[in-house]
């Protein structure tokens, strides 16, 4: 069987290509079928299963280049994994599956986890309540990269509320952003465990990925975004409220926390313990609950987990 693939000009084709073809020698080893590229076309020749695959791989690869401008060897290993595993073309994960990232498998470990990642492919606001060590936000980032690289959303926002400062951070030296950073770099470290560090600060410069503390989201829309707020449980009643109303056109919220760990000023009630109540039952919000069976760093962090938890 035989296929044609024509390119918009040359260079999409240097981007999809990659530096002396590396991208193209990549896909001809996955697939097994004879690939060329001339004069702004690409010919596909190989068994009519094959073929169709690597249309498939390099139409999403195409729009990985037109969307961001930039492809590197990760996203590339990742879209030949995804349609391996069977992903639709237009990103949707089966449910309980695996989240594909650096062309190996982020994949829910325990039942819990499993089911808090089906929530989040089935709502529009989630609310995932656990201890340290289960994978709340790591999951979420992850899914939220997934949902951005196949197109369901145009952008990731990350948001921490920096309670340890009461937000008051004019103490700290350096500029707004050295201030905050060191609240927000847990969200770093995610998005760079699932991302080449280039990539993150690339699509944080063009604004496809935003990280900020959870005092700048008043005011905000947020179309067409994937929005993920850390350590809810530091949120006030108020903030809560302001953020949730932040959710615009095509949005998905994931609310993560630990209740156990409130670092509020004593008598100012957390905005995760106070949203219970007030939206259980809501249609399109769920609520998952992880407990220390789903952790899943160091296995003492479980034991540790556990040993406070019985004092407190």
């Amino acid at each position: 069987m035989q296929k044609t693939i024509e390119l918009r000009d040359a260079e999409q084709a240097v981007t999809l290509f990659g530096s002396h073809d590396r991208y193209l020698r990549l896909l001809r080893q996955a697939l097994g079928i004879h690939i060329t590229a001339r004069n702004g076309l690409i010919k596909l020749e190989g068994e009519e299963a094959q073929v169709n695959r690597a249309e498939e791989i390099l139409q999403r690869l195409i729009n990985i280049v037109d969307k961001y401008g930039v492809l590197g060897t990760k996203e590339v290993e990742e879209t030949i994994t995804a349609t391996e595993k069977g992903l639709s073309a237009s990103g949707g994960l089966p449910k309980g599956s695996e989240v594909v990232i650096k062309g190996v498998s982020v994949r829910p470990k325990t039942e819990g986890q499993a089911k808090y990642v089906e929530a989040i492919l089935d709502n529009d606001l989630i609310f995932c309540i656990g201890p340290a060590g289960t994978g709340k936000t790591y999951l979420a980032v992850a899914v939220a990269l997934s949902a951005l690289r196949t197109g369901q959303l145009r952008k990731i926002v990350l948001a921490r509320p920096a309670i340890e400062a009461g937000e008051k951070l004019g103490y700290l030296p350096g500029d707004i952003q050295a201030k905050v950073n060191p609240y927000l770099r847990p969200l770093y470290d995610a998005l760079e465990d699932m991302m080449e560090v280039n990539q993150v600060r690339k699509y944080i410069e063009n604004d496809i990925i935003e990280i900020l503390p959870l005092a700048y989201m008043r005011g905000r829309t947020l179309n067409d975004a994937f929005v993920i707020l850390d350590e809810a449980q530091n949120c006030t009643i108020r903030q809560m409220k302001t953020f949730l109303t932040r959710l615009g056109v095509k949005g998905r919220v994931v609310v993560t926390g630990d209740i156990t760990q409130v670092d509020l000023p004593p008598g100012e009630p957390s905005g995760l313990i106070d949203v219970q109540a007030r939206l259980k039952g809501v249609k399109g919000v769920a609520f998952i609950y992880l407990t220390i069976k789903d952790i899943v760093r160091h296995r003492l962090v479980q034991e540790i987990v556990e040993a406070y938890g019985a004092k407190d």
